[in-house]
């Protein structure tokens, strides 16, 4: 493919920099993201010739594409809506996730039948549309930054269409370990890894999951070949995050949780999306654990609980969805009293009052069965005005840099978690603040910009940001 310009940084991920909303009076409304990769694309300058490669997810995206209207640096790609369902909501978030955060209930799912075999296709060319766009995009020798298990084929697609260039591709969900990743059809397993193998060099958010896409290689891909892994722990980004927790409509919002919890009562918090993996059922039954096994708590502690819709469009997370807040009602009807509410439940994504409950948060309950990182575990101690104990789950990738302050507890032990959340709770002030200095300290050690550059040096130059595999 003869190749005179283009773009010489190039990031590829399912969900893009910008999204379109058509109004009313048929006008396109632009609403913009933000998150690490855009503040890494910022950090390298408005002249590094730097391209985003995304997909439209919405019909305001399509008919921005269709209008030819865009952002400088964004190519949105049409994708069918059918195809882009198939492979996002059928292949990646219903297979792909499932197996690396180890959620299927095993006696009746997977099935790997033949609708399954039709979604996948639909992946393959979802991923095949993706590599084809950054070839035709890309500068001769460019870097290209594909972004997580949407795109794992991208990597060995781009390959063979471009030689060229550099690529890396980064993982932000865990990696499962050889025998759960043997529920993938052998060839389907082979294709994923093999893609992926197709980059120069994949990045990982801890050593454990990169321990383990090694492992998946070995036995079912002969091994790494020439492919290089590296581990960059993504941090909280702190100068943002202490500068929004100040402003107005996060004071407006302290004052109205404040309320909400009554004055002179302890809080633990915890701030999700109510995904499968973030284990918010047994969080809710470990604190009315809690309020079974320490009475003295009752009146004393409110468990401020955020569980913020996601993927509501496929019928498993509507139904946990709906158990959460069946329990949450459980434990206030059980529990409450005229002048008390045991839970305060939010489902509505609200970032202003999940700030002000980090910030007046005497307790953050991270409890995840399985999590690539766990960036709540980063920011609260970050923001909290008091110093905060926090309750962290072994399974999150966050575990590997705050364990040491943080109480550890097996996200599985509902009655471990009930002990923990006393102990955090009868924590002794000074030692609560010690602790959530050292835990900001290690969160905010690879902030989002460096965390990104990071990546480009080592994928530019052929050496590790942090000791490689």
């Amino acid at each position: 493919m003869a190749v005179t310009q283009g773009a010489q940084v190039l990031v590829a991920s399912n969900r893009g920099p910008v999204s379109y909303t058509v109004e009313d009076d048929g006008s396109l409304r632009t609403g913009r993201g933000g998150g690490g990769l855009v503040s890494g694309l910022s950090a390298i300058g408005p002249d590094a010739g730097a391209l985003w490669v995304c997909s439209a997810l919405s019909d305001g995206d399509r008919e921005a594409v269709r209008r030819g209207v865009g952002e400088d640096g964004v190519r949105m790609l049409d994708v069918p809506a059918d195809m882009h369902a198939d492979a996002y909501n059928g292949i990646a978030n219903s297979v792909l996730w499932f197996v690396h955060h180890m959620l299927y209930q095993t006696p009746l799912e997977p099935v790997f039948d033949a609708e399954f075999r039709r979604r996948w296709a639909s992946y393959e060319a979802y991923n095949r549309a993706f590599a084809e766009a950054l070839a035709e995009e890309a500068a001769r020798g460019a870097a290209v930054l594909v972004q997580d298990y949407h795109l794992t084929l991208v990597p060995g697609m781009l390959r063979e269409l471009r030689p060229d260039l550099r690529i890396a591709h980064f993982s932000h969900t865990p990696w499962a370990p050889p025998e759960y990743f043997a529920m993938l059809p052998d060839d389907i397993a082979r294709q994923v890894l093999r893609g992926m193998l197709g980059a120069d060099r994949l990045g990982f958010l801890t050593h454990r999951w990169a321990d383990a896409f090694t492992a998946c290689c070995e036995r079912f891909a002969d091994g790494l070949g020439d492919t290089r892994i590296g581990v960059h722990g993504l941090g909280a980004d702190a100068d943002f995050l202490r500068a929004r927790a100040h402003e107005a409509d996060v004071e407006e919002r302290i004052t109205a949780l404040r309320e909400e919890v009554g004055e002179g009562r302890r809080t633990i918090v915890r701030v999700d999306r109510t995904e499968l993996s973030k284990n918010i059922v047994r969080g809710l039954l470990a604190y009315r654990q809690l309020l079974d096994d320490r009475p003295e708590w009752r009146e004393r502690v409110v468990h401020v609980a955020f569980a913020y819709p996601s993927r509501q469009d496929l019928a498993v997370y509507r139904d946990y969805t709906a158990e959460v807040r069946r329990l949450a009602e459980d434990i206030n009807e059980r529990y409450g009293t005229p002048g008390w509410r045991p839970v305060v439940l939010h489902v509505k994504d609200d970032f202003a009052r999940s700030l002000a409950a980090y910030r007046m948060a005497d307790v953050a309950l991270v409890n995840p069965i399985r999590d690539g990182m766990n960036l709540v575990a980063k920011e609260v101690p970050v923001v909290s005005d008091a110093g905060c104990a926090l309750v962290l789950s072994r399974e999150a990738g966050a575990h590997e840099e705050l364990g040491e302050d943080a109480i550890t507890v097996n996200p599985y032990d509902v009655v471990g978690t009930a002990r923990a959340l006393h102990e955090a709770l009868t924590m002794g002030p000074d030692e609560r603040a010690e602790r959530t200095k050292r835990l900001s300290a290690a969160a905010t050690a690879l902030p989002p910009a460096r965390w990104f550059l990071e990546q480009l040096d080592a994928l530019r130059d052929g050496t590790p940001g942090r000791p490689e595999v």
